[in-house]
């Protein structure tokens, strides 16, 4: 799987992600020298970098630029900052996504592997999905069931990556509206459903069985 770095100086929240990118397949570094992060990240050459902005003797954003000055890999602010200028400093300065803390890990799970298809860093197989016969190419967004293909939606695909991914645990309603739209304040919770019939009518087309997604009433959905 992919190579990340982590630049976090919580001691137990870069822990958690360790552990929970490590159940993941992926292979985590951890920086040792904020003052040095730039050229730690530079010489590690991870296929993705997670990056807090307040750092013992560092500026998140002045590693974030020295970072993007030399290499075009995936960057994603990870921060405690909901500051509007934070969040539009980060992307000027060449983060590829933000996070606030505290993250949802299937959301930042979903977003790492974005970032990753996007940079080309994935092989061949990073982007494709397996369960219940079901295969999904997250790349492509293509879904497929004993022979049969169907194209899915930015939407459709999106939803899917994150249940899949999650098979057998249940993703709320909320966590999914973040993934999709960055917030569930103002949009209408009937759109998410709109969205999820969507998909199961192009998995029917598929020929994948009605209950690969279950609802789970007042908790969410999963993938069995």
């Amino acid at each position: 799987m992919a190579r990340l770095l982590i630049v976090e100086d919580d001691v137990s929240l870069r822990e958690n992600l360790v552990r929970m990118l490590q159940l993941k397949g992926h292979e985590c570094l951890c920086c040792e020298s904020f003052t040095n992060a730039a050229a730690e990240a530079l010489t590690a050459a991870p296929d993705c970098i997670l990056l807090d902005l307040s750092l013992p003797g560092a500026y998140g954003h002045e590693i974030c630029r020295a970072i993007r000055q030399e290499s075009n890999v995936p960057i994603i602010v990870l921060t405690s900052s909901d500051s509007e200028f934070d969040e539009v400093m980060s992307m000027n300065v060449g983060a590829d996504d933000y996070v606030v803390k505290p993250y949802r890990p299937a959301a930042l799970l979903a977003r790492i592997d974005r970032a990753l298809a996007r940079s080309g860093s994935a092989d061949s197989t990073r982007g494709q999905i397996d369960h219940g016969g079901v295969s999904l190419d997250s790349v492509r967004a293509v879904v497929s069931y004993r022979g049969k293909r169907v194209e899915l939606s930015r939407n459709e695909l999106l939803i899917l990556r994150i249940l899949m991914e999650n098979a057998g645990s249940i993703i709320s309603r909320s966590e999914l509206m973040n993934e999709l739209w960055q917030t569930d304040a103002f949009v209408d919770d009937n759109t998410l459903t709109v969205n999820v019939n969507r998909l199961r009518r192009s998995l029917e087309s598929a020929g994948v069985p009605d209950d690969f997604i279950t609802t789970r009433r007042g908790l969410g959905y999963v993938v069995r």
